[in-house]
């Protein structure tokens, strides 16, 4: 443990202490300012790796479950033992929090770790691998730079557990590289997240802020990113005027968001820009707010209305700065959609209601349900975050990291002194063996 908390926070050294030259990274290779850079990725890296260490001895510790009253002499207990040598293969969106969050779970598991990072983020990749000998020990924790190649050689390799986040397309190789060697993984992949707002129980105003700040993060290039929005349609205009009221006062410069000193995110490379140019030349919805592309891969924040469910922008996850909104009959009309389409990882709900609450808790699936933000939750580490379905399985954040790749190994003692009970199992077998060590089977059923 000693050793943990001290890999845990050579980790927070290494992000506080150069927490100038990993904004300057991610401004190179994604155009993020400064705050955008220090608040989603730098921030939790320290605090996570802090939390880690500070907890590591209650985390560890033993668990003594309850026992039924005639196993009560037995030792019965749960370790908490660590898979073993673990891989975390990352995006390039979120290169250094992505990394480092499970990282600090691993390392307070007791487990060694390879990371890869993207080929998209070479400046933060390049980063990560120079900073990593300088603040870990080597022999435990690395980092292997490369593309498709690389990634495809680590695959065939046997690992004690994978954590994988990307694209769903991606996650299904990764998990049929897995089953060769029977191996355990985190897939932490995206989808479609909706976004519901309830118009008859919700400030449109500061719905639409909150909608358009966690779409403007990173320029929509990730995976809680709300998608898309559905919404009663004798409220469309209302919203889309709370939209544009937004805009004008996140953006207020001469040229709106593509204004020089806006200073947005850009799009990753010239694939995913004329990606996001195309869907909004062949959208059938009606652009409502922004829709220009500007240099340096930089599109504004874009709403689109009328949108239908067969339009473009609907086929798949947008990742990138672009709001369709779908108005629909009424919020029941919301329901049967989202329970229809495939799970995704969030599900963004604005709503006053504690009814329309109960009934998006009970009546939906999804990796998370917030309600009435968004993005926020990825600052909550007492959650787990992680997907279900098609947006991925397994959990992290927290506790949850280090559970992710912690093996619960039972255990029970019996003791010698009970033989004269046990041995009632034993050949050859009598009535009273059998009427006593059937109990379980006559247990009384209580009435519903």
């Amino acid at each position: 443990l000693a050793y943990r908390r001290q890999q845990l926070l050579q980790l927070a050294r290494l992000a506080q202490e150069n927490a100038e030259v990993i904004m300057t990274s991610l401004k190179a290779d994604l155009g993020r300012h400064r705050l955008e850079a220090a608040l989603p990725e730098v921030g939790p890296i320290v605090a996570s790796a802090l939390l880690s260490a500070a907890k590591l001895e209650e985390w560890t510790k033993p668990e003594k479950p309850e026992v039924e009253e005639w196993r009560s002499s037995w030792d019965t207990t749960i370790y908490k033992a660590p898979k073993g040598v673990v891989v975390n293969i990352t995006p390039w969106n979120y290169p250094w929090v992505i990394s480092l969050l499970p990282l600090a779970g691993a390392i307070a598991a007791g487990c060694t770790c390879l990371i890869k990072p993207s080929e998209h983020s070479p400046n933060c990749s390049q980063l990560m691998a120079d900073l990593f000998p300088r603040y870990l020990d080597p022999n435990a924790y690395a980092v292997v730079q490369g593309a498709a190649p690389e990634t495809t050689h680590l695959l065939t390799l046997k690992w004690d557990h994978i954590f994988y986040t990307g694209s769903t397309a991606i996650g299904r190789i990764v998990a049929t590289a897995a089953a060769k060697h029977i191996t355990p993984l985190t897939l932490e992949l995206g989808g479609k997240s909706s976004v519901v707002v309830d118009g008859d129980n919700t400030d449109l105003e500061i719905a639409a802020k909150r909608i358009l700040w966690g779409k403007q993060q990173n320029a929509g290039q990730v995976c809680v990113a709300p998608d898309h929005v559905y919404v009663p349609r004798k409220h469309q205009d209302a919203l889309v005027a709370a939209f544009k009221k937004a805009y004008e006062t996140f953006w207020p410069h001469a040229k709106g968001a593509l204004d020089p000193a806006a200073e947005i995110s850009h799009m990753v490379n010239e694939t995913h820009y004329n990606r996001i140019r195309g869907l909004l030349r062949d959208t059938n919805g009606n652009v409502a707010v922004g829709g220009s592309a500007g240099d340096n891969l930089r599109i504004e924040p874009t709403i689109v209305k009328d949108v239908d469910l067969l339009d473009p922008l609907m086929e798949q996850e947008i990742f990138g700065p672009v709001i369709p909104i779908v108005p629909v009959d009424d919020i029941e009309s919301a329901i049967t959609h989202i329970q229809a389409g495939p799970i995704p990882l969030v599900l963004y709900i604005f709503t006053n209601s504690d009814e329309t609450k109960e009934k998006f808790v009970h009546r939906t699936q999804s990796g998370q349900l917030i309600l009435n933000d968004t993005f926020a939750q990825l600052g909550v580490y007492e959650i787990p975050f992680g997907g279900q379905g098609d947006s991925g399985y397994g959990a992290y954040f927290g506790k949850h990291s280090f559970d992710a790749f912690t093996q619960r190994r039972g255990s029970i003692n019996v003791p010698l002194a009970a033989e004269p009970y046990m041995g009632l199992r034993y050949p050859p077998y009598s009535e009273e063996a059998f009427q006593a060590l059937t109990a379980q089977a006559q247990m009384k059923i209580p009435d519903a």
